[in-house]
């Protein structure tokens, strides 16, 4: 089978990816075509391919509609797409908690893609996608029940204007690096900052998103909400704190995974080894992942104080599997096994 595919948001920093992912991996597309906000209609893309406006009219006739685009784009144009005949794979947080839509990483719950009764899947958020694989992997052979996971989110996960945003700031800040040591709050005094919640250059921030209850962010409850779906584990035990720190490209989370049997580093480590898309590097950094599909884990070791407990590091490029690269292996799968389009919808 193969399939005319739509990637809405074709000009962002994730869309970008998509496209070239497609065409990277000999996606089996009769015709791929980007979509965008109507300022960028007509624009043609280095690929050679020119951007379409979104519009009742230019929708219809696809089979899958990849969307990238934020998600009060999502909601407004997922269900026309789906509506018109395509099944959506959706990168925003939309439809992610809704029960009749499948929340899907290609190497963890493959089968929720049975039934699209919407026509709409859903990519999860991609500090969660960062360690759905590692988790999987050892649920699987020791029964997780609980997680404690502190991520260390690139700029990036912000997209192009979060990149942006600390890259301005560095020239100003390393003029005057003296002042970042004797009054590092002076040398933050000026600073714009109107995509992070604080001076991130030369800094951490330990907070991401809108408040939400008891102090959390929107952030912290989709990584316990989104965990507790992929791994058909309601009562998943998470405690999550996010946390921006001064990076491109690449998400980090050190993680705390408690189990109902007793682990061993020894067969953690070989679980870990035969999970597809899952690589063990005794120290991974996001930098050195950035670019590369893989999830790397490292610093696996016993928990110091509770004998069913793991502790790990793991590093994902947050643009590629933790986006652009899930959403294109959805669609592989949804072509793969006839779900695309109509049927998919049906």
């Amino acid at each position: 089978m193969s399939a005319r595919v739509a990637v809405v948001g074709a000009t962002g920093a994730v869309g970008t990816q998509m496209l070239a992912l497609l065409d990277a991996r000999d996606f089996p597309a009769t015709e791929i075509v980007p979509f965008a906000s109507s300022r960028s209609a007509g624009r043609v893309l280095p690929d050679g391919r020119t951007v379409v406006g979104l519009a009742d009219d230019t929708i219809g006739g696809f089979d899958i509609a990849i969307f990238s685009a934020g998600g009060a784009i999502s909601r407004e144009w997922g269900p026309k797409f789906a509506a018109a005949g395509a099944t959506v794979v959706d990168n925003s947080s939309a439809f992610r908690m809704a029960a009749d839509v499948p929340l899907v990483v290609s190497e963890v719950n493959p089968d929720e893609l049975t039934e699209t009764p919407r026509g709409i899947v859903a990519n999860p958020n991609c500090t969660t996608m960062t360690i759905m694989l590692p988790l999987k992997a050892l649920h699987d052979a020791f029964g997780l029940t609980a997680i404690v996971a502190t991520s260390y989110q690139a700029a990036g996960g912000a997209g192009q204007k979060g990149m942006d945003e600390l890259a301005d700031q560095i020239p100003g800040l390393l003029a005057d690096r003296e002042r970042l040591v004797s009054d590092g709050a002076a040398a933050l005094e000026g600073i714009p900052t109107e995509i992070h919640a604080r001076p991130l250059a030369f800094n951490v921030v330990p907070w991401l998103g809108s408040e939400k209850e008891h102090g959390y962010t929107d952030e912290e409850l989709k990584l316990r909400d989104e965990s507790r779906k992929i791994l058909g584990l309601p009562e998943l035990a998470v405690s999550p704190t996010c946390v921006r720190v001064p990076v491109m490209v690449g998400h980090s989370v050190q993680v705390r995974a408690t189990f109902e049997r007793e682990p061993s580093v020894e067969e953690a480590r070989r679980v870990l080894e035969a999970f597809p898309g899952v690589v063990l590097d005794d120290v991974p950094t996001p930098v050195a992942y950035a670019g590369r599909d893989e999830v790397a884990v490292g610093r696996l070791r016993p928990d110091l104080s509770d004998p069913m407990s793991l502790n790990l590091f793991v590093v994902g490029d947050n643009l590629l599997k933790g986006a652009a690269l899930n959403t294109v292996q959805i669609a592989e799968l949804l072509v793969s096994r006839g779900l695309a389009g109509a049927r998919g919808a049906a």
